[in-house]
């Protein structure tokens, strides 16, 4: 592998930390949110679409990192 290889491997391991902990974030808002009654329903709804646009970018980025492999 070459140098910018590996650092490009780096770079996508590290957004893609970023982003699962982001999404582990958001899971534990929901819940709160959820529980306390009443809840704001706007509001669990916009942060289930960013939760589920980060699995999105989670699953993208997981496929560049190990891509699949043709045999």
């Amino acid at each position: 592998m070459a140098d910018a290889e590996i650092e490009e491997q780096h770079t996508l391991r590290s957004k893609l930390n970023e982003l699962e902990s982001e999404h582990r974030d958001l899971d534990d808002v929901i819940e709160r949110l959820a529980d306390d009654k009443p809840f704001d329903q706007l509001k669990l709804q916009r942060l289930k679409k960013r939760k589920l646009g980060l699995k999105d970018e989670i699953s993208v980025l997981r496929s560049r990192i190990l891509p699949d492999i043709i045999a």
